[in-house]
């Protein structure tokens, strides 16, 4: 018996060692794949990601910036990229899942990962607005019907929680284009736009400054913000109740084998759970949030009901044809 136990066990320890050598792990570096200009939110949380990258990856993740094209086709790099391992990349949800929508990419293109950072949205005017509360906003875009508001793109994140806040209002505003949120913020202080929908990191710098630059007049969150109390929820007035913001996924192409998934799951999480890198993500105003591919799955899904439930009913449908949705 005492034979049999150890040549079981010797086996099992052989089998274990078989398993241990066959372990995907790279060996060279990763390029990461980000559909949006330097000095965005999503390539300065890749980038931030990066300066650790060689600590627990053994190897750089090389942040590339694919910015020249429109739409759903920004991500067509990472899409069509081998599925080796060596790409990878970010989406941003639910605008990744916006853009799939009548188009010939899917939500299955990718695979997800992980989940890096979830943002909530804002209502944002300037210190120095007449509107002090979102009820005012409201009602006066209700009677002029003409306010303008500063977007990062058709159909964008930021667009669309300025939809959301227009339809369950009841107003009517117009849209200025600025294609990205910084030139969003750069338009509301420059006088351009009477307010703007952004994320809670997006004005933190604004905020901290010894005479604030803007002021939050409401949340897209079903409770009050923990960092800012004071700030109410849309719901409290009686508009859009339930949670709107965006989230930042990292992902594959379509077909990574199994093995090397489970190296960039687990990897990640050692990355994202160190409190260096936590640390790092709190002084860089990102609101670092670690889902599994499971989790970041299902948030994915998730996007996939609201596009296809809310999306229409918020933007008018020649809008929607003009853009090819």
């Amino acid at each position: 018996m005492r034979f049999k136990y150890l040549l079981s066990l010797l086996c099992m320890i052989g089998v274990s060692c078989i398993t241990n050598a066959q372990a995907w792990e790279p060996t060279k570096d990763i390029e990461v794949i980000v559909a949006y200009k330097p000095g965005s939110g999503t390539d300065t949380g890749a980038r931030l990601l990066s300066s650790f990258a060689e600590r627990f990856f053994k190897h750089k993740l090389v942040v590339k910036n694919v910015n020249g094209e429109e739409g759903i086709t920004r991500w067509n790099t990472l899409i069509k990229a081998k599925p080796d391992g060596y790409t990878i990349g970010f989406i941003n949800l639910p605008t990744f899942a916006t853009q799939t929508l009548n188009s010939s990419i899917e939500m299955t293109d990718v695979v997800p990962i992980c989940n890096h950072v979830t943002e909530t949205s804002i209502v944002v005017v300037r210190a120095d607005s007449p509107y002090k509360t979102i009820r005012e906003l409201v009602e006066d875009a209700k009677s002029k019907g003409n306010l303008l508001a500063s977007t990062n793109g058709f159909m964008a994140s930021n667009h669309t929680a300025a939809q959301l806040l227009a339809h369950s209002g009841g107003f009517d505003y117009i849209a200025v284009d600025c294609g990205g949120t910084s030139d969003q913020l750069k338009a509301l202080l420059n006088d351009e736009v009477q307010f703007t929908c952004v994320k809670v990191p997006d004005v933190v710098p604004l905020l901290q400054k010894t005479n604030p630059e803007i002021r939050i007049l409401a949340s897209f969150s079903e409770k009050r913000l923990k960092d800012y109390p004071e700030v109410p929820t849309l719901a409290e007035y009686g508009y859009y109740d339930k949670w709107y913001g965006s989230s930042r996924g990292i992902v594959a192409p379509k077909g990574i084998p199994d093995e090397v998934l489970q190296y960039y799951v687990k990897t990640f999480h050692a990355m994202m759970d160190d409190f260096e890198v936590a640390t790092a993500h709190r002084n860089a105003n990102l609101a670092l949030d670690y889902k599994d591919n499971l989790n970041l799955e299902a948030t994915m899904l998730a996007s996939v009901f609201f596009c296809k439930d809310i999306i229409p009913m918020i933007y008018k449908e020649e809008d929607l044809k003009k853009h090819g949705n």
